[in-house]
Order: C-alpha cells, then sequence, then structure tokens
C-alpha cells in the first residue's frame, strides 16, 4: 500500500466520522447516520474523478474506500457522547483529514497534467465538496460560505503547495507530506488565531 493510498484511507474514515457525528446530532437513524457519513467521506472524490473523466468514482473500484467510510461511521455513532466532548481534538481530526484529501487529490491532478487552476480545483473540490452534500442534505447552509475559520482556503494553499513544489521533481510521497502539512498548519493556525477572509455584514 502506497502512502497516497493510506492517506486516502484515513483521510476517508476521518471525514465519514465527521459526516456522522452531524447525522447522529440531527437525530438519524443508523442507516441515515451511515448515508451521511459515506456522503462527506466519498462525496468530493466523486465530484473530482467525475469532473476529471476518472469513472466509475475511485470508490467504486477500490472498496476499501467505502469499508472505510463505513467504519469511521460507525465508531462515530457508537462513541458519539464521547467524542462530542472532545471538539477541540474532533477539530484536528478533521483538518488532518481534510489535509490529506486535497493533498493526495492535487498529486492526481498532476499525473493527469492539469494545469495550476484545475489542480488547485481538484483538491479543493475532494476535500470540501463532500461536506458541502453533507450540509445540504442535513438542510443546512454549507459551512464553506459562511464567515469563520479557513477550510477551503486552506486547501486551496495545500494543493498550490503540491503544484509549486512538484516543479522541484521531489518523490509523490514528499509532494503528499508537504502539500498536507501546508493545509494541515493554515487550518490549525486559523482556528487558533481566528484568521478569517473578509466579509461584509448582510443587509437586512
Amino acid at each position: 500500500m502506497t502512502l497516497t493510498e493510506l492517506a486516502t484511507l484515513l483521510g476517508t474514515a476521518l471525514f465519514a466520522a465527521s459526516g456522522a457525528r452531524v447525522g447522529v446530532r440531527k437525530g438519524f437513524d443508523l442507516l441515515g447516520v451511515f448515508v451521511l457519513g459515506c456522503v462527506t467521506a466519498v462525496g468530493g472524490g466523486s465530484l473530482r474523478d467525475v469532473l476529471t473523466g476518472q469513472t466509475p468514482p475511485q470508490w467504486f473500484r477500490d472498496e476499501r474506500l467505502l469499508w472505510a467510510a463505513l467504519a469511521g461511521s460507525l465508531l462515530s455513532f457508537l462513541f458519539f457522547r464521547r467524542l462530542d466532548k472532545r471538539k477541540s481534538e474532533l477539530d484536528i481530526l478533521d483538518a488532518a483529514g481534510l489535509a490529506l484529501f486535497s493533498a493526495s487529490a492535487a498529486l492526481r491532478g498532476i499525473e493527469l497534467e492539469l494545469g495550476p487552476l484545475g489542480v488547485v480545483f481538484v483538491g479543493t473540490v475532494s476535500g470540501v465538496g463532500g461536506g458541502v452534500i453533507r450540509d445540504i442534505l442535513a438542510r443546512e447552509i454549507p459551512g464553506i460560505f459562511l464567515p469563520g475559520a479557513l477550510y477551503a482556503s486552506a486547501a486551496i494553499l495545500g494543493s498550490l503547495a503540491v503544484y509549486a513544489l512538484h516543479f522541484t521533481e521531489l518523490p509523490s510521497n514528499v509532494l503528499l507530506s508537504l502539500g498536507a502539512l501546508v493545509t494541515f498548519l493554515v487550518r490549525l493556525l486559523s482556528m487558533r488565531y481566528q484568521l478569517r477572509l473578509p466579509a461584509i455584514e448582510p443587509v437586512e
């Protein structure tokens, strides 16, 4: 198993756990929690694959991803009360999932010989797409559109770092690690120091 494959499996489980947690909060039953967790985990990657012509989506071709999503969802369901008391640790795990997903997707974009905007797009969509679908299904405004700590912006910067560094001809596992580190640190620093993008107050 390559580092990229391991990162994708770990990111899938982490995202599934975060999606399942929303389902439990909304009062979904076990099936609903599984659906929301799995959609969160594979939704962004599915969008990425369809947009880049890699069909069927990766989780159809590699069922390990779906098993990882189911495992993450089940753990979140079983240990919801214990996990819900550890919001800071969960935020760190979510940041790790975002970092791993966006960096591994950016690497795939480079393999497909996409330009900088294409690499950044697939990296960001893979990182945040599942969360957007999750919020829509849970009847919430997608979190990436609301003022708050940098999330999609962190994925953008990490993906851009992967693209910029690939010209140095570093090994793919090093590119993955560095890109994920950029996204992870930006996300954590934005939460720690309340970094925000500018926004205009809505007019009533």
